[in-house]
């Protein structure tokens, strides 16, 4: 193990939780894809787990390639890679490939393989705002200098995202409003937009239950009948079906449990690969196993924090910060969902779940988190040459 930590620099228990994680996850997809491979591939069980495999590797030579970046270079990657994202949303919105009912992918000519924007576009806005907090630190408080700068991309990349993936978006506008946070922003303008953000979730779930189902249009009839199913079980049938699947499986993992591959309601849960992995995992491996991945991302979460305190520069601790509370926060949301503890929102598990797009831009922004580690790292060594 040593040999191999030696290539990988930066924080090492951050790496230790990425290699945990992928090990959760190809056991998961090639326990979940069993059924799916018998109806689509014919019975070719290894296909689902060695095509996410084949993502992995890619995701993990990228994650490699840029821990090893000094992370400085990305405050102006950042600008070029947000300015292309807004394109590519507005592109997506129109002309997007339709999976899963909903316009949230684009097919890469030639390859025919899709990636979702919106992974792209949340990485580039988190960058975005990093660098922008960064430049605005000498006039932070001031509302149109430095809050309206910061808080206008926000608003524009979640918009954008919003009327395909509602769920996106709100883990956009949380983290945004997160990194103002720690980057000083002041707090009556960060509690202004709360309030704001309030006021219209309000009207905007008021007109979704008042207005007839007929003048409903794109994903919103799915959003009501969301949360229709989640305050009231019995409302909706489809929504009731997920959660009650996911609700078996927990209940057969029990406390402790080892049945690798042994899941049942793999054979029942929609897309138990995907949305609802996390019960999978626990049905096979019990709370015990469900616990551990909750305690990972947990402790990942504790790294960035050092990291962000250990960071010499603000660049680099708003971007250790921006991504990492977006990656946990998503992962909280997934496996709140199993768990039924929020409406079903459609969100990955972060490195666990299958999926091509969302697996090599989490590698990519575990990665920089690394980057940042790593410069933190070496600054401490030159600071000890200095003192020696």
């Amino acid at each position: 193990m040593s040999n191999v930590f030696k290539y990988l620099q930066g924080d090492r228990l951050i790496w230790l939780v990425v290699f945990l994680l992928i090990g959760f996850s190809m056991l998961g997809i090639y326990s979940s894809t069993s059924t799916l491979a018998f109806r689509l591939q014919g019975g070719n069980t290894e296909y689902y787990v060695m095509k996410q495999f084949f993502y992995v590797a890619i995701g993990f030579g990228l994650m490699f390639v840029t821990h090893l970046v000094d992370y400085r270079y990305y405050s102006r990657i950042a600008q070029i890679l947000w300015i292309a994202s807004i394109p590519l949303l507005i592109y997506t919105m129109f002309f997007g490939t339709e999976l899963n009912d909903a316009n949230r992918w684009i097919t890469i000519p030639l390859v025919g393989l899709t990636f979702q924007t919106s992974d792209l576009a949340k990485l580039a806005l988190i960058m975005y705002l990093a660098r922008q907090l960064s430049l605005k630190q000498d006039n932070i408080s001031d509302f149109k200098e430095a809050f309206l700068p910061i808080l206008l991309p926000t608003l524009l990349t979640a918009i954008l995202i919003a009327p395909e993936n509602l769920s996106t978006a709100l883990i956009i506008v949380f983290t945004g409003v997160f990194v103002m946070f720690v980057g000083r922003v002041s707090l009556k303008h960060i509690a202004l937009l709360a309030g704001s953000g309030i006021l219209i979730l309000s009207l905007f779930l008021t007109l979704l239950f008042v207005m007839p189902e007929s003048a409903l249009k794109g994903r919103t009839l799915t959003w009501k009948h969301r949360v229709e199913s989640f305050s009231n079980p019995t409302g909706n049938a489809d929504e009731e079906y997920q959660v009650l699947q996911s609700k078996i499986a927990i209940a057969k993992g029990g406390i402790v449990n080892l049945n690798a591959g042994g899941s049942d309601q793999k054979n029942f849960l929609p897309h138990p690969y995907s949305d609802f992995i996390y019960s999978i995992i626990i049905e096979e491996y019990g709370l015990l196993g469900g616990g551990v991945i909750v305690l990972l991302y947990l402790f990942f979460l504790y790294r960035c924090v050092r990291i962000v305190l250990k960071a010499p520069k603000a660049f680099g601790a708003f971007l250790a910060a921006g991504l990492g509370i977006a990656l946990v926060i998503q992962a909280m949301i997934n496996m709140a969902v199993v768990v039924n503890l929020v409406p079903v929102t459609g969100v990955t598990l972060p490195l666990v779940s299958m999926g091509g797009s969302s697996a090599i831009f989490t590698s990519i922004a575990f990665g920089i988190i690394l980057s940042v580690s790593r410069n933190v790292e070496l600054q401490s060594g030159e600071e000890n040459l200095e003192m020696a």
